[in-house]
Parts: structure tokens; C-alpha cells; sequence
């Protein structure tokens, strides 16, 4: 999962320029029109961030406005139908991260895997524990005591049925033994505003989802869900130290409807990794607890399937199921 391409920059400068202006079509070179990437999650959350940091910078460098639509529900299964359903032409592209609603709602009739084109690995962050300030806990041990004290009292918001948040706290449920009850939310922003606003208690969210909060002393952050302590929240432990075995990181990838021209795949694939190339750009996520992972999309693509498959069996285990 940590494996990085790394190229010259010679190198990289000439796949870059080759891809962008190889045409689509015979006399075309992409984009000639403004592009639209779809977030299938609400405003405020880690993708929705990740997607405009990103959006700013194609639309400085290639010349053309990239929009971003925010198309939420059903734990991204509203924004992927939307997108999959969409000509496969190099004019929408959808943004997502960790989030398998579709794999626990049998009848959504989108995969991300066989309804899409992968196109580019962008790269990972951690998850981390917050709780909203008032909870009296201060440890993962805490949390864990409290949550055996009062089974099932315990509210935990995510960003929506088989999003980020609420397959980290099932898994973070069946590993600690606990039983705590979820709340679900059209996306990580609404979700965390409400863990800060005290109705929910705590989450186990992304970095970048739940940064601002913390940083503004809304929340307490307890512990980050990666295999080692996180700079982007110094000072934290690792949630595994107090529930061994534990980990858990999120992706986020950029991805076509089905069919996509290899030019245009190429073309994307290559204004994306540009992207983060570019020390601001980088920068702007790692302050935002992103850490830059590029691939090819070969390798993408394989990563893909195998989290979906990890995941499936995640929910296959902890019994998940829609609410």
C-alpha cells in the first residue's frame, strides 16, 4: 500500500506533456471544455477537501475550469450511480476515498470496481480517534471502559452507511469488544459538526476530516488509527498500542466512468501526479494529514480490488448492515 513511483524530473515533464496533449479524438486534445469532478460525500469532509485542493491546481495549470460537484447520500452510492451513468468522455471523473455502502446495500447496482475505470492513486491518510470534550476520556483505554460501562449509550457519527468513519468503528467495535451505536450522516462534515456540537460523542474519522475541529479545540483527539504516531497530530498514540492488530487508513483515488479512452486516463493520470509534484500543492495535504502516494494505474487499480475485497470481509465479520 506505501509503494511510490518515483521518476526523474525530466522524465516525469515528458509522460506528463506526451499524455496531455495525445488527442482523444482525431483533431482533439483534452480538456477543450471545463471538467467536473463528482464527490459523492457532502461538503467538509476529507475527500471534498482533498478534491479542491487538487481542483485548484488543474485549473490553473491546464487551462480549463475543473468543477467540483458534491453529490451525497446513501454512503457515496448517489455520486458513484451519478457518475457511472456519465459518457465516458474525459468530462467527469468522480473523487473518492474508503467508503463501501455498495457492498452493504445489495441493491445499489454500482461497484467500484466494475462500474469504473481506475485512473490515479492521489494517497492515504490516517484515521484518527476524537471525542467531543465533555466525553470524559482521555485514553483509547478510557473510551474502551466507558463503552463496556454503558453499552450501547455511546453515539458514534460517520459520514454515512459503509463510509470511512463507520467501517473503522466497526472494525475498532469487533476488535475491542465494545458496543457503541452509529449515527450516520450524508458525509464527514455534517457528521463531525455534530460529534463538536456534543449530540454524538465521538468518531473515528480521517485526519483530514477532523483536523479543523481539533485544531480549534472543538474536539480531543485521543489516538490515530495508523501503524505508527501521525505528525499532522503530534504527540498521539497509535489506537493499536491500547487494541493490538488494529489499523486503519483511508484512500483517495480519482476514477472514470467505464470505458475511458487510454488517452484520456493517461491525460488525467498525468495531471494528477503533476499535481503531486508540485510543493504547494503537496504541501496543502500534508497539513491536512494527506500523505502523497502516486502509482501507476496498473498498480491503482490493483490496490482497488483489494480493498474492496479487505473490506468485504470486514463487513462479512463484523455483520454490518444498513441502517
Amino acid at each position: 500500500m506505501k509503494a511510490v513511483v518515483k521518476r526523474s524530473a525530466g522524465v516525469t515533464a515528458l509522460v506528463v506533456m506526451t499524455a496531455l496533449f495525445t488527442p482523444i479524438e482525431a483533431g482533439a486534445a483534452w480538456p477543450e471544455r471545463p471538467v467536473r469532478i463528482v464527490v459523492p460525500w457532502s461538503p467538509g469532509g476529507s475527500t471534498d477537501i482533498v478534491t479542491r485542493i487538487l481542483a485548484a491546481d488543474f485549473t490553473k495549470r491546464l487551462g480549463q475550469q475543473f468543477v467540483v460537484e458534491n453529490r451525497a447520500g446513501a454512503g457515496a452510492i448517489v455520486g458513484m450511480q451519478f457518475t457511472s451513468q456519465q459518457p465516458p468522455d474525459g468530462y467527469t471523473f468522480l473523487l473518492n476515498s474508503t467508503g463501501y455502502g455498495y457492498l452493504i446495500n445489495k441493491g445499489s447496482n454500482v461497484d467500484l470496481v466494475k462500474s469504473f475505470d481506475s485512473v490515479a492513486m492521489i494517497g492515504l491518510s490516517d484515521s484518527a480517534l476524537v471525542v467531543n470534550p465533555h466525553l470524559p476520556v482521555n485514553t483509547v483505554k478510557d473510551l474502551i471502559a466507558l463503552a463496556k460501562k454503558r453499552p450501547g449509550e455511546l453515539l458514534y457519527s460517520s459520514s454515512g452507511v459503509g463510509g470511512f468513519p463507520h467501517m473503522n468503528t466497526e472494525l475498532f467495535k469487533l476488535m475491542a469488544g465494545v458496543n457503541m451505536t452509529h449515527i450516520p450522516f450524508k458525509g464527514g462534515g455534517p457528521a463531525i459538526a455534530d460529534t463538536a456540537a456534543g449530540n454524538t460523542q465521538l468518531q473515528i474519522g480521517s485526519i483530514p476530516t477532523v483536523i479543523g475541529h481539533v485544531r480549534a479545540n472543538r474536539l480531543k483527539a485521543i489516538a490515530v488509527g495508523g501503524p505508527k504516531p501521525n505528525p499532522a497530530l503530534p504527540g498521539l498514540p497509535t489506537i493499536s498500542e491500547s487494541v493490538p492488530g488494529y489499523e486503519s487508513q483511508i484512500w483517495f483515488g480519482l476514477f472514470g466512468p467505464k470505458g475511458l479512452p487510454q488517452a484520456v486516463v493517461s491525460a488525467m493520470h498525468g495531471a494528477v501526479n503533476t499535481s503531486l509534484e508540485s510543493a504547494d500543492v503537496v504541501k496543502r495535504l500534508n497539513d491536512q494529514g494527506v500523505d502523497v502516494n502516486r502509482m501507476s494505474t496498473p498498480a491503482f487499480a490493483k490496490l482497488m480490488a483489494s480493498e474492496q475485497e479487505k473490506w468485504a470481509k470486514v463487513i462479512k465479520a463484523a455483520n454490518i448492515t444498513g441502517e
